[in-house]
């Protein structure tokens, strides 16, 4: 089990408000997964990975996919209060699930730097 963080890259946040939105990405998604697979991610740490996103086009990309393969996703449209805009698309969670159904959807993601 694991989930994963796409950060919408291409809007260069401040680090602050990076981990504020990947924060909001990751509680979201969790919430949307089954009550099973949040038990058993949860039982084995949490694990996490945050992955660059190209951009607001890619991250909906991936949401479609997410949905069409039944793994839970949540995407982050920030309020407008600080940094960006509102209805600026920052982030996507996707799981927990398992880790097969994530990587073959996220596995030719790069990390975040």
């Amino acid at each position: 089990m694991k989930q994963v963080l796409l950060v919408n890259s291409a809007l260069a946040l401040p680090p602050g408000k990076m981990a504020a939105q990947v924060a909001h990405a990751s509680i979201a998604a969790f919430l949307v997964a089954t009550n099973a697979n949040r038990q058993k991610w949860l039982d084995v740490g949490m694990p996490k990975i945050v992955l660059d996103g190209q951009n607001e086009a890619q991250l909906d990309m991936m949401l479609r996919r997410a949905r069409e393969a039944d793994i839970p996703a949540y995407l982050v449209r920030d309020a407008g209060r600080t940094v960006v805009a509102a209805g600026t698309v920052t982030c996507l969670g996707l799981g927990p699930a398992p880790i097969r159904e994530i990587d073959a959807l996220t596995g030719a993601l790069v990390l975040l730097k």
